[in-house]
């Protein structure tokens, strides 16, 4: 008989249906009552074992952990907590688990730190709360890939190694097939990229967005998902150094445009996990609430996890250009009572305490700022016309701050060209990026999304190492 998986026996079995079920026992109680989970819900299938007709010698080796197959017939619960249970018939071991090993692990049934979770990567996805995460990080790229594909967009696959900087950022990763013990130098004694594999200096990609930019110049809209990296000695709980970026980029579109999408996208986004991760969510929703208690109350959220999913989706976004936003924090109590930590002055980036005092004091929904100082900005951002800002954008959500920046593309040459100069980028590093000014170039706007800050605003997860199956910090490469 093929196996029916959990979620389908809670959302459409019948009481009568003969079933083979197979999973992870999750508990064992009383020698009679397992619950099963096979990872395709939350929830667990009990299954209660008719001790008389079952092996004894086979009931000795269920244990938390072990994965076993049972066969019977789904019957009402005549406990608690259920509206079914499976009437076990026959049962199969299919892999042993020791209770002292298991003991060891996240697998024992018991509260665990996240920390010491990290630490047992390849086993904290059978917890509840990873196995929801990872859920529901499913659910945020699926809706990814469906709202861009019902719009229209061509999904672009943009290198991995390459040899441009898009951020300038100078935090990549070198990538080479020299042999480290005998690296080869030039007359200047220099590194001879020449002789390396690309006969240049490569590094691993920090975006993907200039080479969009190409695509969207001929295909109108395409968006990049795809792994990015930065070499950045950082060990905060906002910072991988892998991590994955969407980044769409249209044709024709300028920053008004570039909001509008950005708002629908994000909406789109939160619609979709709350409609169809219902009890995942419900699950992180509890667990989020009982984090918020340990937090000083300063720094608790006001909303609950799904309700600051639906502050997303029942919320026209603010929209505000830098200078007002520095008005507004500059005439705000907290600045007036030197509350922020750090300072408030035109010319200078905000910080994550002045985008949540906008978000959720001044205005009480998410914001999108515009026309940032174009000096702490990118080269590619269109210069406005007062010289001193760019047509830029960063979307401001609940309890996180930017969770999307983007902006106008600079499309005329000769401003670009005089950009690069600021931002001492050679033009022959970036000569195909320039091309497309030549022939037919058009006004573009596009934005990118950190897919793990994502994750993490519609999981509550606090630190983004939980929100990535295997991540990437400094001295930490394992699994």
């Amino acid at each position: 008989m093929k196996r029916t998986r959990i979620i389908d026996v809670l959302n459409s079995s019948k009481v009568g249906d003969k079933l083979v079920v197979k999973g992870w026992v999750r508990a064992f109680r009383s020698n009679r009552f397992v619950q099963l989970n096979d990872g395709s819900t939350i929830k667990n299938l009990q299954a209660v074992v008719d001790f008389e007709q079952i092996d004894s010698e086979l009931l000795k080796r269920i244990t938390t952990a072990s994965s076993v197959s049972l066969s019977g017939t789904l019957v009402e619960s005549q406990g608690a907590g259920q509206a079914v249970e499976l009437q076990v018939e026959s049962l199969e071991i299919l892999g042993d688990a020791n209770p002292d090993d298991v003991q060891k692990t996240v697998m024992q049934p018991k509260k665990h730190s996240l920390d010491f979770l990290r630490e047992q990567a390849h086993l904290r996805f059978r917890t509840n709360t990873f196995g929801a995460v990872f859920r529901i990080r499913h659910g945020v790229s699926f809706a990814i890939h469906k709202f861009f594909n019902d719009r229209g967009f061509f999904n672009l696959h943009t290198p991995i190694l390459t040899g441009s900087d898009a951020e300038g950022a100078g935090e990549m990763f070198h990538v080479t097939n020299f042999d480290l013990g005998n690296i080869p130098k030039n007359e200047a004694g220099e590194v001879d990229f020449e002789q390396d594999f690309f006969g240049k200096q490569v590094n691993l990609t920090v975006s993907g967005q200039l080479e969009a930019e190409l695509g969207a110049l001929a295909l109108g809209q395409v968006y990049t998902f795809g792994p990015t990296f930065r070499a950045e000695n950082s060990n905060t709980s906002r910072h991988l150094a892998e991590f994955w970026m969407v980044e769409p980029e249209v044709a024709f579109n300028d920053l008004e445009d570039n909001m509008n999408l950005t708002e629908d996208f994000l909406k789109y986004i939160c619609r979709y996990i709350l409609d169809n991760f219902k009890d995942d969510l419900q699950f992180l929703n509890d667990r989020d609430a009982e984090e918020q208690k340990s937090k000083p109350e300063a720094e608790r959220n006001a909303l609950s996890l799904i309700e600051r999913l639906e502050f997303v989706v029942n919320n026209n976004f603010e929209r505000i250009t830098y200078t007002r936003a520095i008005e507004i924090l500059r005439n705000s109590k907290p600045y007036k009572k030197k509350k922020f930590k750090y300072p408030v002055e035109w010319g200078t980036d905000l910080q994550s305490e002045h985008e949540r005092f906008l978000v959720e004091k001044e205005f009480n929904k998410p914001v999108i700022i515009t026309d940032y100082p174009a000096a702490f900005k990118a080269f590619y951002m269109r210069q406005n016309d007062d010289g001193k800002t760019v047509a830029a954008m960063d979307v401001l959500f609940p309890g996180i701050g930017e969770i999307v920046g983007g902006s106008q593309r600079e499309e005329r040459m000769d401003i670009l060209l005089e950009k690069c100069k600021a931002f001492n980028i050679p033009e022959d590093h970036i000569w195909w990026y320039l091309e497309t000014r030549k022939f037919g170039t058009v006004p573009h706007a596009g934005f990118g999304l950190g897919f793990e800050r994502m994750v993490m605003f519609v999981t509550g997860m606090s630190n983004i190492r939980d929100v990535i199956p295997f991540p990437r910090t400094p001295q930490n490469a394992e699994f």
